[in-house]
């Protein structure tokens, strides 16, 4: 039996590819949700909308500061382990949240193998709490599944060389998979919004987000480019900070989308701007234009060629990266060629 541990809302999208390929292979699978996602549109419609098999266990652990967080996952996975250790064959998690973290650091106490499914990222910014998570997940991993031969050097330069994969990006078999399942938004609102040019933002990171002074800046940024329309589905945890803010007649911020809802804005959008991860490479996938509002990427194959920029306001204009475009010729694809699920299920099936 694999023990698949997840918690946030791009974990959801990955298991759902991933746990129907491994139930497609007669591979018996646990499936644990943190719960650190919780509301609606960020947890429950993900599992409703992708298919995902049922989940075993919720521990409903909602939001906290990161320790009381990762502590309290541990202590909950950490009996959920024990109680069938000797069914369990391997951990699975997936990218650099809390929840992985947390699942890998039980599996490793308990000897229990762990796979690591986008192994080898790095933004090279341990303020970045995904960053200490990614860092400290690879170097207790026993299968490490990476997205680009990045990954793997990556991995090879810190000394971690066993059992190392090239698989390509799960992300990306997704996108391939639910592009043709979009759905337009049930917001009236937004639905008229997207029948014009607009641009697709989405902002949480503390960086950003808690940092008064940063926010009113690429608020300002959104203000200097009064002929774009800018739409920003809201993370729950920033709701309240912008309601209380004077935001520019040509930002509309909305409720959190669901996947599919998010396909069909993202498909229609002129251009992206985030802080997120996973958002850079759909971007990408669907050549979108991004700018990153950070100074830093963990996915550096997308800054070929002015597909995804950074700004961070220190070192760049917000100005200087919206008026440049990339050459839409110059497009070629990343991360594999949508088979990830597949390599990883063959490599799974031989070692455990």
């Amino acid at each position: 039996m694999i023990v698949t541990i997840i918690g946030a809302r791009p974990q959801f999208v990955k298991a759902a590819i991933l746990s129907q390929a491994l139930k497609a292979n007669d591979i018996n699978e646990l499936l644990i949700h943190t719960g650190q996602h919780y509301d609606y549109k960020m947890s429950e419609i993900f599992f409703e909308e992708l298919n995902i098999p049922g989940v075993a266990h919720n521990l409903n652990v909602g939001s906290a500061n990161h320790g009381a967080q990762t502590a309290e996952m541990m202590t909950t996975i950490e009996q959920i382990l024990l109680t069938q250790k000797e069914q369990i064959k391997a951990v699975m998690v997936y990218g650099d949240t809390n929840s992985t973290v947390a699942g890998a650091l039980v599996a490793a106490k308990l000897h229990i193998p762990i796979i690591h499914v986008e192994a080898g990222l790095r933004s090279f910014d341990k303020k970045m709490p995904e960053e200490v998570n990614r860092i400290v997940t690879d170097h207790i991993s026993d299968t490490l599944f990476c997205s680009s031969t990045e990954g793997v050097q990556q991995l090879a330069k810190e000394g971690i060389v066993n059992n190392v994969h090239d698989v390509g990006d799960i992300m990306y078999d997704a996108v391939n998979t639910f592009k043709v399942k979009s759905k337009a938004p049930d917001d009236k609102n937004l639905l008229d919004l997207t029948q014009q040019p607009y641009h697709l933002v989405t902002i949480h990171r503390p960086s950003n987000t808690d940092d008064a002074a940063q926010l009113q800046k690429i608020i300002a940024a959104f203000a200097a480019q009064p002929n774009t329309q800018f739409i920003w589905p809201v993370h729950p945890r920033n709701k309240k900070t912008l309601a209380a803010l004077n935001l520019p007649p040509n930002l509309y911020t909305c409720e959190p989308l669901s996947y599919f809802e998010m396909m069909y804005v993202l498909q229609h959008c002129t251009r992206v701007i985030t802080d997120s991860g996973g958002l850079q490479k759909e971007a990408y996938w669907m050549q979108k234009p991004c700018i990153t509002m950070r100074n830093t990427t963990e996915w550096v194959e997308t800054l070929q060629n002015n597909w995804n920029q950074l700004c961070d306001f220190e070192h760049s204009s917000f100005e200087s990266c919206f008026n440049q475009y990339p050459n839409v010729s110059s497009w070629q694809p990343l991360y594999g060629s949508g088979n990830a699920a597949q390599k990883m299920v063959a490599i799974i099936k031989q070692q455990y």
